[in-house]
């Protein structure tokens, strides 16, 4: 009866633990099904409302019954993508109204049958070969005329549906050049955020340092590699923030804050390399029980100061002229610094000189500059 009454009781008290466990993944789970939508609602909205109105068009303008091919030309045409995004659009509707005006003539002359799909599919994608199209647009003509030849075929149609299709284009092509704000605001918040978690990790690799713990130097080590995939965000960001400020009129006013957060990627990929070096070198110090100077992991604090603060300017300029003081004062203090023994000290010296050019070019400096504000040291290390 004991170990009967022990597992029932161990089940209860699993049951216990498990339950709010679930019901806070459950939670987690909605929020980002949520915030998924939210950051795509302006997307819906516009292919939503693009479809109504190239059908109203299509049926009270033109005069078309059925315009089938108008809405939908408008929803394949626009997708869910902002990244080169006129260029995707025009090859979709050219792709769509090739598709459709080939399986339309086809219709017209020969009727349907299985011979009459095999042909219409294969004229419709090689004529958007012969166009210099990519794979979408050439993929988009094969549906739309196998559309056409099997489920909606109809002889008497003439080129109605090809103009449907062209209707729907040229709403996609309009409706594009809307773009939403967020696509401007998305890659400043982006590149705030890679600047906060290398602050984060340089004030975790510099406690490691301090107190000889290897376990926080093997999750800075962690975390510095996964910094990568944050680099890639931002990097799509701010292409996507490019192409948007190109390409709608009304957006274009905010092109040169998009293109300097753009500017940000390559130093912030070249910083992120180096702190994944640094934080490497750092976990096998400690590893290995070297020695590290007392004052490397004020320099990492102080690093990190500089990089928050570069974060803060992206939203608040004048934080700008702080974090190039802060980072030219570091400089400065790397160079008086006596030459460590051991090869960790020097490569995390070596490192933290580095990382401080690559984030004095966040701030504006040309890397001329930045390296003229990294004083020489007279023992060579200087590989900046």
């Amino acid at each position: 009866m004991d170990p009967v009454r022990l597992t029932l009781e161990q089940l209860r008290e699993l049951r216990d633990d498990v339950a709010p466990q679930a019901a806070r993944r459950s939670r987690a789970s909605v929020r980002r099904r949520v915030d998924r939508w939210r950051n795509r609602a302006f997307f819906i909205a516009q292919c939503a409302l693009a479809a109504g109105v190239a059908w109203g068009l299509a049926r009270y303008v033109v005069g078309h019954k059925m315009p089938f091919f108008a809405p939908v030309a408008a929803m394949v045409c626009l997708g869910f993508s902002f990244g080169q995004r006129l260029r995707r659009v025009a090859e979709v509707m050219v792709g769509v109204a090739v598709g459709v005006g080939v399986g339309d003539l086809f219709v017209k002359m020969f009727g349907t049958g299985i011979p009459q799909i095999v042909f219409v599919v294969a004229l419709a994608m090689s004529v958007a070969v012969l166009l210099g199209a990519g794979n979408l647009m050439v993929t988009q003509a094969g549906v739309q005329a196998a559309m056409v030849t099997t489920l909606l075929p109809d002889p008497g149609a003439g080129f109605s549906r090809w103009l449907d299709a062209a209707l729907g284009g040229v709403v996609a092509l309009a409706a594009a050049t809307i773009a939403p704000a967020a696509a401007i605001r998305r890659p400043r918040q982006q590149a705030t955020g890679v600047l906060n978690e290398l602050a984060s990790l340089l004030v975790e690799t510099a406690d490691g340092l301090r107190n000889h713990d290897e376990s926080d130097l093997t999750d800075a080590l962690r975390r510095a590699r996964e910094s990568e995939s944050l680099l890639d965000d931002l990097r799509s960001a701010a292409s996507e923030g490019v192409a948007v400020v190109r390409m709608s009129p009304f957006r274009r006013r905010h092109r040169g804050r998009v293109q300097e957060v753009a500017d940000l990627v390559v130093p912030l990929d070249r910083a992120i390399r180096n702190i994944r070096v640094l934080v490497r070198r750092a976990a096998v110090a400690v590893w290995r029980g070297e020695q590290i100077p007392a004052e490397y992991p004020q320099l990492l604090e102080r690093l990190a100061d500089g990089t928050r603060l570069i974060a803060e300017s992206l939203f608040e300029p004048a934080a700008d002229v702080a974090a190039h003081r802060v980072l030219g004062e570091l400089g400065r203090r790397t160079a008086d610094l006596p030459t460590p023994a051991g090869l960790s000290a020097v490569v995390v010296l070596g490192q933290i000189r580095s990382t401080i050019v690559d984030l004095l070019e966040l701030t504006g400096a040309t890397y001329e500059e930045a390296r003229d504000l990294v004083p020489l040291r007279p023992d060579g290390l200087d590989e900046k």
